[in-house]
């Protein structure tokens, strides 16, 4: 099955003290080959940037260090 290895960052609000901070969060994920125009959508609607992108292939999760 190909995939791809997707690390994005997306900008999350979260409560510091009285105010409204931006921060930003990074994550890396394993996304099916036919669902990546849609993944690509979602990270861009919500404000975020996709820093890299790697094909890979196997088992979902084993690439990223999850089993």
């Amino acid at each position: 099955m190909r995939m791809f290895k997707v690390t994005a960052c997306v900008p999350s609000q979260t409560r510091i003290r009285t105010q409204r901070e931006l921060q930003n969060t990074f994550f890396t994920k394993l996304v099916p080959y036919e669902n990546w125009f849609k993944e690509q959508q979602r990270i861009q609607k919500m404000g975020g940037k996709i820093v890299k992108v790697e094909l890979a292939t196997g088992r979902q999760g084993a690439n990223t260090g999850l089993l």
